[in-house]
């Protein structure tokens, strides 16, 4: 097993990304090329930041990639929000990604502020 594969902010990630394909599954096919590929960029990367982040030898490479992978999860939201308001889905498969998101920036969030604290120059 990878060193990012252990954090249970990664495995978040992932289940993340799983559900938006899952989701974004049932979007227009006119939406192939817009949303939708949006949608399962951001949530990705969300995800691979993090790994790629964690195979970095220092803590402010991999605080960069926190950084990065915040920046997906905070592109992921309004794109979940616009897939409900466009009526491609419902709210109640909207509210446990976001739920899930939230939870991920939090602990991103944390893990950053620990970095930051255990820094020493």
């Amino acid at each position: 097993m990878n060193q990012f594969e252990e954090p249970k902010m990664w495995q978040k990630a992932m289940d993340i990304a799983d559900k938006v394909y899952m989701l974004s599954t049932a979007f227009s096919r006119e939406e192939k090329y817009g949303l939708t590929r949006q949608i399962r960029r951001s949530a990705v990367s969300d995800a691979s930041d993090i790994a790629e982040g964690a195979g970095n030898n220092t803590r402010v490479e991999f605080k960069n990639f926190l950084g990065k992978a915040s920046g997906s999860a905070n592109e992921l939201y309004p794109q979940l929000v616009l897939s409900h308001r466009l009526k491609l889905v419902h709210q109640d498969q909207v509210t446990p990604v976001s739920s899930n998101a939230i939870e991920v920036q939090k602990m991103n969030d944390t893990l950053v502020k620990s970095l930051e604290n255990n820094y020493v120059q």
